[in-house]
């Protein structure tokens, strides 16, 4: 627990990279990993993950900040940037992608309890989209649970990062043909060290206190 909220309280948003300062491969595929098993309501999983690491792929998802310039620096100095795409529709297809992966994964028992997972989330997919009519909301609230898990975990391997919605989405979409793919971007993340002149790096953490944010019933 010590250690939990040591790692809690050393995150914070980085506001200067250092870009001389590359994660190692191994620490990559951890963060790959991270969001790969983020929770999301029904394991909808209704996401894609569009990884920059080369200086042209920063660049591209820079063009998307020209209205944003603060935030264009800490997309080219970071030493990844991670884009987090909501789906824009779940469709069946999707539906069945999930319940044969989790079939192959050994999650049922038998076709019973297979065709009961199913059921059950197809009964949630359509109530948020002909019911309450909020099913990209919903989808985009999911995509912001796996936000939470990589900005803790990138914490835990003692990699900086700053999320940012600072950016053109329409302009991001083109650049990414993510509408092509069934996807709208969602938040950027920006993911590596920070440089010695991150002002952020050097004030003390500020939140409301535990009495003010926790009702004990």
């Amino acid at each position: 627990m010590q250690q939990l909220s040591f790692y809690t309280n050393k995150r914070y948003t980085t506001k200067a990279f250092d870009p001389s300062r590359k994660i190692a491969d191994d620490k990559v595929e951890e963060i790959k990993q991270l969001l790969r098993m983020s929770p999301s309501s029904t394991n909808s999983q209704p996401w894609h993950f569009v990884l920059a690491s080369t200086e042209e792929g920063k660049a591209q998802i820079a063009e998307a900040t020209s209205d944003f310039a603060f935030n264009t620096a800490k997309i080219l100095d970071a030493s990844h940037v991670l884009v987090l795409c909501t789906k824009t529709n779940m469709d069946e297809a999707h539906l069945l992608k999930v319940l044969e992966q989790e079939d192959a994964d050994g999650r049922f028992a038998d076709e019973e309890a297979k065709q009961g997972q199913h059921n059950g989330r197809s009964f949630f997919a359509n109530m948020h989209k002909i019911e309450l009519k909020d099913s990209q909301h919903w989808m985009e609230k999911q995509v912001y649970l796996a936000l939470g898990t990589l900005l803790l975990g990138a914490s835990l391997l003692d990699i900086d990062a700053t999320p940012i919605e600072g950016f053109n989405a329409t302009k991001l979409n083109q650049v990414l043909d993510l509408p092509a793919k069934g996807y709208a971007a969602s938040v950027v993340v920006a993911l590596g060290y920070h440089s010695e002149e991150d002002f952020n790096a050097k004030l003390p953490k500020s939140r409301l206190p535990i009495e003010t944010l926790f009702t004990e019933i």
